[in-house]
């Protein structure tokens, strides 16, 4: 069987963070590392998505072309992904000719088949750039949180989702002129075609893990609409139409299809032009997408619909997608430089620590945080007080009383063959957990052999028996020995350039996965170093005090975000920054008090509610994020206040028509709740 394995690929607009390694990038790797070693058929797939409005807004920020952005950024990601010990087969970009082919290709054929139409929308034009605006380049005011930096697709502030006619006084973001609203041609994917197929097949997937099949459940329970596909925009894959010349592709149509243009440069590096069909063609093929949550929507159901309306390729076998990893008990913010740059990182410490720290507290069902205080834990107590304490005393023990050679083995006893059995049940079972994607939990077991060794070494006190008993002493120093051979092949996937030290300090032979449960190495010692040199306090103090301060790295928000949440935070209100509203402005506000009906969770979350609620002369229906809070059947029947006359949204697809009111303490929510009955949609003042 192949297997073809892919990351999501970065946006070529800012720096790769732990974000982005926690959630496609690092369990990838890992994945296909110990594949090879296994001897199976294996390729890894990505490459930098170089299209897209963030591109171009970075573009005109820094009055450049946007090749010149990407040109940046790409090789920056693509050094730090070398440097950090992602082991793509072939790393390729969006830009090159060859991508820009096969997605107009693909266009075409879907196109042919009757699954892409045109239609006339509305969108903003800013006639002092003489240009359609995409969503991106349209600010203006918030209607939910008033802030006047919020974007046309989203607003960063409350993080709610917007379409650029829902802002208030709408801007063009490069000359600051009021846009005027103008018809224009898209062209549209039929996705609401394929809901059904789309729902049969994935209802199929009972290997696949919950978030991702309760995320798709909860799109199908809308109804899966038609998508637009081009953008009037300058950058990017040309729409291969005549009656379309000014269009191109909409970054998240052609950026799936990067994979297999990515594929074909891969063939045509090895002088195989044709051999990518044996993977994208091939029904055996196993293909694996590795991305984050947010790009769940996109791989396992988008480009799904797009395989599917295709016909030739082959369709994703497995999407493993991560939560998200925090940082430092909040959110990861590129705008507000809280995180932490890979090749800001890469400047300080070795990668491996870092694979570790990750790899063994990977988000993979929920939410992680990383804290700089733990890693320097994992680097100082695990990596360097077990697994490279127990590989440095015995090296250490071989040079002074051995002068380098590795003593032969005599007579086993019970306590040696609990140790050689340890080594077999540890390969097999790390094996086994890395199949699944079970990463966390991998080296989790992983570890418990440094630790069984660590404590076999004291409880055969070799510097007693080698005066005492030179057999035993010999064959204590040598079933060590099998132990680090055997971690210098386990540790591979997980930490690259320390297996690389420990094969050449252990002069190992054995380079399958198999062999590590009866490895083969040399019988004299290479050098010895230091594995892990333990950080010092303050210097983990020094990237801490640098979160949230001004960088010189330039970054852009994520392609898309989805809203969280619906209650008013007046915490959100920077208390620097409150400003005083008349009177006239505050009776704008039209606040009723209204019953809840009924109450339940929006399929596919965990903070989102959808309540029917009673206004006295109408129902309606409102979102909002109080789930962790509250459980939907205890919400039925309650007196709420609710902001009557808001603008409508949809969160996640859910049309909200209104906005109850809470108070909120950090992660505490209180509904404003009337103590009293009162008739429902009584005014409030």
């Amino acid at each position: 069987m192949k297997i073809l394995v892919t990351s999501a690929l970065p946006y070529a607009n800012g720096e790769i963070h732990l974000g982005h390694l926690a959630g496609a990038y690092l369990p990838a790797d890992i994945y296909v590392r110990y594949h090879r070693l296994k001897g199976n058929d294996i390729i890894y797939i990505c490459g930098s998505d170089e299209h897209g409005v963030p591109i171009t807004i970075a573009a005109d920020k820094q009055k450049v072309s946007p090749q010149v952005i990407v040109d940046k950024y790409h090789n920056s990601i693509k050094e730090s992904f070398e440097k950090f010990g992602c082991s793509f087969d072939n790393y390729s970009r969006t830009s090159l000719p060859l991508h820009h082919k096969t997605a107009q290709d693909f266009f075409t054929r879907i196109y042919d088949k009757g699954f892409i139409y045109p239609k006339t929308i509305s969108q903003f034009f800013c006639h002092a750039c003489n240009m359609f605006l995409a969503d991106r380049y349209v600010t203006g005011t918030c209607p939910h949180c008033e802030n006047d930096k919020a974007r046309g697709d989203q607003c960063e502030k409350c993080g709610r989702w917007l379409e650029p006619f829902n802002l208030i006084e709408p801007k063009c973001k490069t000359c600051g002129a009021q846009p005027e609203e103008l018809k224009t041609t898209h062209y549209f994917f039929k996705l609401s075609q394929f809901q059904d197929t789309l729902k049969k097949w994935i209802g199929e997937k009972t290997n696949w893990k919950d978030n991702v099949k309760k995320f798709c459940q909860g799109w199908f329970a809308q109804g899966l609409e038609d998508r637009a596909i081009t953008r009037d925009l300058t950058w990017g894959v040309k729409v291969p139409l005549k009656e379309a010349q000014n269009k191109v592709l909409y970054v998240w149509f052609d950026a799936p299809i990067g994979y297999i243009s990515s594929t074909k440069e891969w063939a045509e590096k090895k002088g195989k032009p044709d051999l990518w069909k044996d993977y994208w063609l091939d029904s055996k093929t196993k293909l694996v997408h590795f991305i984050g949550k947010d790009n769940i929507v996109f791989h396992a159901m988008v480009w799904p619909a797009m395989l599917f309306a295709h016909g030739d390729y082959i369709l994703p076998s497995e999407i493993p997608a991560n939560e998200f990893l925090n940082l430092e008990g909040r959110k990861l913010s590129t705008s507000e430089n809280w995180a932490v740059w890979l090749p800001e990182y890469l400047k300080e410490f070795e990668p491996d620590p870092l694979r570790y720290a990750l790899a063994v507290n990977l988000p993979e069902n929920r939410d992680i945080d990383f804290a700089w205080r733990d890693f320097l834990a994992r680097n100082n107590n695990e990596l360097a007080d077990v697994l490279g304490n127990f590989i440095n005393r015995v090296a250490t023990f071989i040079n002074k009383n051995y002068n380098g050679n590795i003593p032969e083995n005599h007579k086993f006893t019970e306590s040696d063959n609990e140790v050689l059995i340890k080594i077999e049940d540890t390969t097999k079972k790390v094996g086994e957990l890395i199949e699944p994607f079970q990463i966390k939990d991998a080296i989790r077991e992983l570890m418990t052999l440094p630790n069984l060794g660590n404590r076999y070494f004291d409880y055969q006190a070799p510097w007693q028996s080698f005066k005492t008993d030179r057999n035993k002493c010999d064959t204590t120093i040598n079933v060590c020995a099998r132990v680090i051979a055997s971690l210098s092949v386990i540790l591979e996937p997980f930490l690259p350039f320390t297996a690389d030290k420990i094969k050449k300090l252990i002069q190992i032979q054995s380079k399958a996965w198999d062999e590590a449960q009866n490895p083969k190495f040399g019988k004299t010692l290479g050098p010895v170093s230091i594995l892990f040199p333990k950080i010092e306090e303050k210097v983990i103090n020094t990237q801490i005090d640098k979160l949230g301060k001004k960088t010189t790295t330039e970054t852009e928000p994520k392609k898309e975000a989805v809203p969280t949440t619906s209650v008013v935070k007046i915490e959100d209100v920077k208390k620097e920054k409150q400003m005083e509203i008349t009177f006239d402005d505050f009776k704008k506000i039209e606040l009723k008090t209204a019953k809840i009906l009924n109450a339940e969770r929006v399929a596919a979350t965990d903070k989102l509610i959808r309540m029917d609620i009673d206004l006295g002369t109408e129902k309606r229906q409102i979102v909002a994020g109080i789930g962790m809070a509250y459980a939907p059947e205890t919400l039925i029947g309650r007196n709420i206040v609710v902001v009557a006359n808001l603008q409508k949204a949809k969160i996640r697809g859910v049309e909200s028509n209104g906005m109850l009111l809470a108070a909120v303490d950090g992660a505490d929510i209180s509904l404003v709740i009337l103590d009293k009955d009162i008739k429902t949609g009584s005014s409030v003042s």
